[in-house]
């Protein structure tokens, strides 16, 4: 990723899926590196935010994390519009609800257009041996679709901070391109109107990763 100097960026990611994926459980393994057996349920959508140190640029990500209820689908453009990125979750032991995460594509698609960086994930990777998604399915289609693919398990903590850092990175280079392409007077389609920012960052004394949480009904 080519950098001018160090930068701050504030990214606005959307949490996708159907109920019972995991969506809530990932983010808080993320955020708060918890883990909780039971199931949390979220009605209507959550705010997160976590502050990132990479390669020296500093990162803030707004992840909001949506109900998956059916009853709930009507809102969803209400909080993923605007979007820098998608994380569409399935969970590896359901089928339906890898079926379903192409119409989340499809929806995400046609709304934000092609520029949204998607990331298609396959949850609770902890139950391999009841899996009915095969890795392979999914990747495949993923790469149709201009996606990348991940796996996870929020309860053993395994491939959440690759997959957001993967993500960060995607967007960074994105947001880096849509910067340069500002310079151009000829108009530009796309990103222009996302809820993004781009600024010059004082040096900091660490690169550390830091993060911050917090969620509200």
């Amino acid at each position: 990723m080519a950098s001018a100097g160090r930068r701050s960026f504030s990214f606005k990611v959307v949490m996708l899926g159907e109920g019972c994926v995991g969506k809530t459980s990932v983010i808080l393994r993320y955020c708060e590196n918890k883990f909780y057996s039971k199931h949390i349920t979220t009605l209507q959508a959550s705010f997160f935010t976590k502050k990132l140190n990479i390669a020296g640029n500093r990162v803030t990500l707004s992840i909001w994390d949506t109900a998956g209820q059916e009853r709930f689908h009507a809102l969803g453009p209400i909080y993923y519009r605007e979007s820098n990125g998608a994380v569409l979750l399935y969970d590896i032991t359901d089928e339906d609800s890898f079926q379903k995460v192409k119409l989340w594509v499809k929806e995400l698609r046609r709304i934000l257009g092609n520029d949204v960086c998607l990331c298609i994930v396959g949850n609770k990777t902890d139950l391999d041996k009841d899996r009915n998604v095969s890795a392979e399915e999914a990747e495949r289609y993923a790469e149709a679709v201009g996606a990348q693919h991940h796996q996870t398990s929020a309860k053993l903590s395994t491939g959440i901070n690759e997959l957001f850092l993967s993500l960060c990175k995607r967007m960074m280079d994105a947001a880096l391109v849509e910067d340069r392409s500002q310079t151009d007077p000829s108009p530009v389609s796309g990103r222009a109107h996302r809820s993004l920012q781009i600024v010059d960052a004082e040096p900091e004394e660490t690169t550390a990763t830091t993060a911050s949480c917090c969620s509200s009904g």
